[in-house]
């Protein structure tokens, strides 16, 4: 009689626990919705350094950590054909610089100005002789011979005037393409050093000297200094709720314990197809004291903030839209505002009632 006394208490007392209801009352709390992101931090302007030539590193300028102004050196690629490719470019300009040719355009001129002044000589020669002529006095074969000799001195004349300024143009030609060459010569002589695109850090140097690298090969990461951006992943599901401007919390594991307040800046309009997500930026507010690129965040996104609002957890609203009164009653609610755990009731409820949470 005792065994079954004891295991029919039991039976009672598992009863009892089961039917315990696991209750709550709506509280008056400010409520926050907001968009989940992750991402990283990067640099103002932080870019990878690529070479635009082929080559061999012949040497390293800068170290990681460095202070760097734009268009400094960072590394030297070897270039001794190149070099010499330009010392040609150099002779030729200075051979065919307008100025050291001067001395042939001094001959033609001088060409031009014997052949002008023959013209002048056998043109009175021939107009004297065409006056005798009128008067009868002379032949006609001296009045023809003169008139040839004008004739060809003029061609002359004007033969040297064309030979003048045919050479001039050839001249200017050889002289402007030369210089021309030199310049391109020049440019590609710089193509082997690399240089700063931006005042800011070597953050990173991925190339050392001796190492063959190319176009395609990134040699450095260089960045801002002092200004940093927020780059995260934003769902493409809740893209279309994120504006410039917007609060965003941000928390980092190098700051445990903390989160910083920025804003919204940017919102990348093209999707990533692997992931689904949109690129959106952000920058601090106030930025913390010390801050790394490629440094992981996680932040929320603000949506809407309302204060002194009725809540519940999230938990306790049923698929219907209806909460469970402590009698068994459900009554139908109006939601609002909602994050991670609780969610605004518009209506329906009191801050009295008691409401039941509902059995998974």
């Amino acid at each position: 009689m005792n065994y079954f006394f004891t295991l029919l208490c039991l039976f009672f007392l598992l009863t009892a626990c089961s039917d315990e209801q696991v209750t709550t009352r709506p509280t008056k709390e400010t409520i926050t919705e907001s968009i989940y992101a992750s991402g990283i931090i990067k640099s103002e302007n932080q870019y990878q350094v690529f070479a635009i030539v082929n080559g061999i590193i012949e040497n390293v300028l800068v170290e990681e950590g460095d202070t760097v102004l734009k268009g400094q050196p960072l590394l030297g690629i070897a270039n001794s054909t190149q070099r010499l490719n330009k010392e040609n470019a150099s002779l030729a300009a200075s051979y065919y610089d307008l100025n050291s040719n001067q001395e042939k355009l001094n001959d033609a001129q001088q060409a031009i100005a014997l052949s002008r002044d023959k013209l002048k000589n056998d043109s009175s020669l021939y107009a004297r002789q065409l006056s005798l002529w009128k008067q009868n006095i002379g032949s006609k074969v001296e009045l023809e011979q003169r008139e040839l000799s004008y004739e060809s001195a003029r061609s002359n004349y004007l033969s040297a005037k064309i030979k003048y300024n045919d050479l001039k143009r050839q001249l200017a030609f050889n002289s402007s393409q030369s210089k021309q060459n030199l310049r391109i010569s020049e440019q590609l002589e710089s193509d082997y050093t690399v240089r700063s695109d931006i005042n800011g850090v070597v953050y990173a140097l991925n190339k050392t000297k001796g190492e063959l690298v190319g176009p395609q090969t990134p040699l450095a990461v260089i960045g801002d200094a002092h200004q940093f951006v927020l780059e995260m992943q934003v769902d493409e599901y809740d893209i279309t709720q994120v504006r410039k401007g917007q609060v965003v919390i941000v928390s980092m594991d190098s700051y445990k314990g903390q989160v910083f307040e920025a804003r919204v800046t940017k919102i990348n309009p093209l999707m990533n197809e692997r992931t689904k997500t949109f690129t959106v930026e952000a920058e601090f507010v106030k930025r913390p004291p010390v801050l790394y690129p490629n440094t992981s965040f996680e932040a929320n996104i603000v949506l809407k903030t309302k204060q002194n609002v009725l809540l519940i957890p999230r938990s306790y609203l049923n698929a219907d839209n209806t909460v469970t009164l402590v009698d068994g009653t459900k009554v139908k609610v109006e939601t609002g505002l909602k994050d991670y755990q609780k969610i605004e009731i518009v209506s329906g409820l009191k801050p009295e009632d008691v409401i039941v949470q509902p059995e998974e």
